[in-house]
């Protein structure tokens, strides 16, 4: 038969229950923490790492391929340049001669109306010249249509027509202006004078009167001059010794500077070279040498 407990007892044992109840909510509860910033971190750095690994590969390679490629810092790649850069570019020739073919593509009424005029001209001037011969009269013929001049043989014309030369040296053409086959890279294949070989020392007269507006040492010209008169210039390069300096008046034939091997030069030689405008012009052309 089952005990009766007493009130005493109950009480008791409900606050024996409570208590149990009460100590375990008051338990701590263990957690677990994961520290996920230093995970992140670990990630960043490499990263880090790769991409600096991954530079110095690209610098590596890149060193490696400038070594092993010498041609782009070569002197044949370097002359290439300078003879690129050395031509002298005309503009307003070559936007005339595109000109030119454009408007031969697309012919108008005033050309052929043009060229119906000089049908008639020529017409006209046939029948004045029969008429002269029957009735034997000295009629002078038509002139003949001027051809338009390139821009080189203006400038030989206007040098011939301003300024009288001599010959500056008595040698032998070694190499004309012009391009040439050169047999070594350091030489310009685009010749911008005339070259005269003649014996070390040879006294080098001026070609023309003018003024000295260059003396200089310094360049492929080695020792060289300039001398101006008007609109032309000519250059005596490569020179031995320089007898004249700079702001002197020289007169035509008076002994200016030695023949040399200065500067980028193969042998003795005098480089002569006449300009127009700062145009360069054939020296041959001018004068014989």
């Amino acid at each position: 038969m089952e005990r009766t407990m007493s009130v005493e007892e109950k009480i008791r044992r409900a606050e024996a229950i409570y208590e149990r109840r009460r100590q375990g909510s008051s338990r701590p509860i263990a957690t677990v923490s994961v520290n996920t910033s230093k995970e992140k971190k670990d990630i960043k750095l490499l990263k880090k790492m790769l991409i600096q690994i991954l530079i110095c590969t690209v610098l590596y390679l890149t060193v490696y391929a400038i070594r092993n490629n010498e041609y782009v810092f070569s002197e044949d790649f370097t002359n290439k340049v300078n003879e690129i850069l050395s031509y002298d570019t005309n503009f307003g020739e070559i936007y005339n001669n595109v000109k030119d073919k454009i408007m031969s593509l697309f012919p108008n009424k005033e050309e052929n109306g043009d060229e119906q005029n000089s049908e008639e001209q020529n017409a006209i001037g046939g029948a004045i010249e029969e008429n002269a011969t029957t009735e034997n009269v000295d009629v002078s013929e038509p002139q003949a249509e001027v051809q338009e001049l390139s821009q080189a043989e203006q400038d030989i014309q206007n040098v011939k027509n301003t300024t009288t030369f001599i010959k500056p040296v008595e040698g032998t053409v070694s190499s004309k202006f012009g391009q040439r086959d050169t047999a070594t890279g350091s030489v310009p294949k685009n010749h911008t004078g005339t070259d005269i070989a003649a014996n070390l020392g040879t006294k080098i007269k001026s070609a023309t009167d003018g003024e000295v507006v260059l003396a200089s040492e310094e360049g492929d010209y080695g020792k060289h001059l300039k001398i101006q008169i008007g609109e032309v210039s000519i250059i005596y390069a490569h020179c031995n010794a320089l007898y004249v300096k700079q702001g002197d008046m020289v007169t035509q034939g008076q002994e200016i500077a030695e023949v040399g091997s200065t500067g980028n030069s193969t042998g003795p030689h005098l480089h002569f070279e006449i300009r127009y405008q700062e145009r360069k012009v054939d020296p041959q052309s001018i004068l014989e040498l």
